[in-house]
């Protein structure tokens, strides 16, 4: 389950969000003009945990070695290495009223501090982001359950218990700005639950898989339907 700190409204595959206006654009109306008025922002503060059937130390291991499976686990987002802990992260292309971006972002995971892992945005060399910018500020922490029986495990479990809070800013063009402010704000608002949430389930799924394979450690089969 994610979590937000307001009410959170799911968007269903089926939902149209992607194409909501059939306006006529023209050259002039494509134009980003991000002087002439502020972007508008959308943010999301979000929580959610991902169980790993291993001790900590074992998980610890695992993140710290983030090199070997970041790329292969965010498939098929690109990675592409920025330094030990940085990256670049492209996370796919979304869009609404007929105009679509491509975000891609900088992303550092930091070595954990008091036993808080720590992921943020920075910059990508000789890159810039044309429309748009993003904060990505996120943290993880290890929770260590008591043994756990199940029908086919037996002995610790860990929680990789997370959050992230999120803003993005957009400068849109004219033609999108005639728009009413509330459905700029109200749209914007679900495309960005909708993304955290597909790509934050995708990577946990993805994630869970690969640290149990890796490791040879059994994976509860009621958790390849559902994040546990």
């Amino acid at each position: 389950m994610l979590y937000k700190n307001t009410q959170y409204q799911s968007i269903e595959a089926s939902e149209n969000v992607l194409s909501v206006s059939s306006h006529l654009v023209t050259p002039e109306d494509v134009a980003v003009e991000p002087d002439i008025k502020a972007p508008s922002k959308f943010s999301g503060c979000y929580q959610d945990k991902m169980g790993m059937y291993a001790p900590v130390e074992q998980v610890a291991e695992y993140l710290n070695s983030h090199s070997s499976w970041f790329a292969r686990c965010a498939e098929p987002m690109k990675v592409q290495p920025l330094s030990d802990n940085g990256y670049a992260l492209t996370i796919g292309k979304f869009g609404a009223f007929g105009y679509d971006v491509e975000p891609k972002i900088g992303l550092e995971l930091l070595p954990p501090e008091n036993g808080i892992y720590r992921i943020s945005t920075i910059p990508i060399p000789d890159y810039e982001a044309l429309g748009y910018d993003v904060d990505y500020q996120a943290s993880l922490q290890l929770v260590e359950d008591l043994t756990t029986e199940t029908a086919d495990f037996s002995g610790k479990m860990t929680q990789v218990v997370w959050e992230l809070d999120l803003t993005v800013y957009m400068n849109f063009p004219k033609f999108i700005r005639r728009l009413p402010k509330s459905l700029i704000q109200s749209t914007g608002d679900r495309l960005l639950n909708q993304i955290v949430r597909q790509v934050s389930r995708r990577l946990t799924s993805k994630v869970q898989q690969d640290f149990h394979q890796s490791l040879n450690i059994p994976f509860p089969e009621r958790c390849k339907q559902k994040s546990c």
